[in-house]
């Protein structure tokens, strides 16, 4: 599989993905923009070390983002040479894995985004499958067993080289404050590898629910099993928690986890509440969490704030970039009349900035 990694053409095409990607530098703080001229000049001498497995991957930088919890999240961000070589491994191991991924994962997938994931799981509540399992993986990406993801990546791929490439990323220390952490599990968030590796694992879980005939909504490590009954929401739940344990070696949050009715459940950023219309009782319709629409507001106050240096062009510019990114987001989601209030005040005039929203119904619930 090596050579299918080094392909010219392979590499050519991970090339422009990673500078379309643009990101941030890494700790050697080489650019996006100079990886063509380090292609030109030491390109060659790379590709023999891979071959002689004399390649060293740099340390990865270590990058906190704030959560909405006010918690931080501890993003990876590898040099731009590494973010190059992943995006090569990824693109073929990809072809390896993708066909035989399950129908009920929705990310990080070609043709499969939040918007379906969110769609099927209102499809489940509808059709009355109202006792949901929500389970909370406690800190996933820094929990992944080495072992069992290489393991899986070598029963597919009896490439050698390869895997030993996959393991040095694995195991390559991040830089955090100035120290630098050593790895022994964990797949870190921000490279090119982290989201297929991440369902390259859990697909185990996928299968694992697809024998039993189970009603599932995965997208990465949030996922949702659909029952008829509490009796049976909590049966689903231990099975799958002693799964998690003993297959995958991977620990759920306590406090986050449990059985959900409609109205307390959440998937990605997403509610639902009862339709109140006549003749539909018992049908839900999607609302946007709180937590989603403090985040639009937060958003807009900075962008509209007077001590800022913006031209009025670029303000108005970033408010519509916001805007239409979060009306995207959410767009299946009863919003028009609430998107209306929230953004009086940040924008002149809503139409201005972003054109009509689109919400595809009228929004008659309280959100």
């Amino acid at each position: 599989m090596i050579e299918k990694v080094l392909h010219p053409r392979n590499l050519t095409k991970s090339y422009y993905q990673v500078v379309r990607n643009k990101g941030s530098a890494g700790i050697d703080k080489m650019s996006v923009y100079e990886l063509a001229s380090y292609r030109e000049a030491k390109g060659e001498a790379l590709i023999t070390s891979l071959l002689n497995r004399k390649y060293v991957p740099q340390a990865i930088k270590g990058v906190e983002i704030p959560k909405g919890n006010g918690k931080t999240r501890l993003l990876g961000v590898p040099t731009v040479v590494d973010r190059w070589l992943q995006q090569a491994v990824s693109r073929q191991l990809a072809t390896k894995f993708e066909l035989e991924f399950e129908e009920q994962s929705y990310g990080f997938r070609p043709q499969r985004n939040t918007h379906k994931a969110v769609r099927q799981s209102l499809k489940y509540i509808n059709d009355g499958y109202q006792d949901i399992v929500d389970i909370d993986l406690k800190s996933f990406f820094d929990e992944v067993q080495h072992y069992k993801l290489l393991q899986l990546i070598y029963n597919k791929v009896k490439c050698e080289t390869t895997l030993w490439l996959i393991r040095k990323w694995l195991r390559a220390p991040i830089l955090v404050k100035g120290k630098l952490q050593q790895r022994r599990k964990g797949v870190p968030q921000g490279s090119p590898l982290s989201p297929l590796l991440s369902n390259i694992l859990l697909d185990v879980l996928d299968k694992e629910l697809q024998r039993k005939g189970l009603r599932f909504v995965r997208y990465a490590d949030d996922f949702s099993i659909y029952a008829k009954s509490k009796a049976e929401a909590k049966k689903l739940g231990n099975e799958v928690y002693l799964f998690l344990k003993e297959k995958l070696d991977l620990p759920i949050n306590r406090a986050k986890s449990g059985i959900r009715r409609p109205n307390t459940f959440e998937l990605l950023g997403h509610g639902f509440t009862p339709t109140y219309k006549k003749g539909e009782k018992g049908k839900y319709q999607l609302v946007v969490k709180q937590g989603s629409w403090q985040s639009l507001k937060r958003k807009l106050k900075a962008i509209t704030k007077k001590t800022l240096p913006y031209k009025f062009e670029e303000r108005l510019q970033k408010l519509k970039q916001v805007w239409q990114g979060w009306v995207n987001n959410y767009r299946l989601a009863s919003i028009q009349i609430k998107l209306k209030t929230v953004v009086n005040g940040y924008a002149t005039d809503y139409d201005t900035v972003s054109g009509p929203v689109h919400t595809g119904e009228k929004a008659r619930a309280k959100t």
